[in-house]
C-alpha cells in the first residue's frame, strides 16, 4: 500500500487538531513538528487498519445492494406459461 498523501489544508487541519488534543487532554503543548510527526505515525501504523475496515464496510454494503438488485431482478422476470 502506498503511503498516504493529504493536501497540505487537511494536514494542517490535522496537526492543529492534535495539538489541540494534547493541550485539553494531557495539559501538554506540543509544537507542528511534533503534531506532524504523531500524525505520520498514526497515518503510516494506524491508518491501514482504518482503511481495511472502511474496505470491509465497502464490501459489507455492495453485498447487501446486490442481493437487493438480485431480487429486483427476479421480481422483472416474467411468468412463463
Amino acid at each position: 500500500m502506498k503511503p498516504t498523501k493529504l493536501p497540505r489544508e487537511q494536514k494542517d487541519q490535522m496537526i492543529s487538531m492534535i495539538q489541540h488534543y494534547f493541550e485539553i487532554e494531557r495539559s501538554e503543548e506540543i509544537g507542528n513538528l511534533a503534531a506532524e510527526n504523531f500524525l505520520d505515525f498514526i497515518l503510516k501504523e494506524i491508518g491501514p487498519y482504518l482503511y481495511n475496515q472502511g474496505i470491509s464496510d465497502a464490501r459489507t454494503l455492495i453485498n447487501e445492494k446486490m442481493i437487493h438488485i438480485e431480487d429486483d431482478l427476479y421480481a422483472l422476470e416474467k411468468q412463463l406459461k
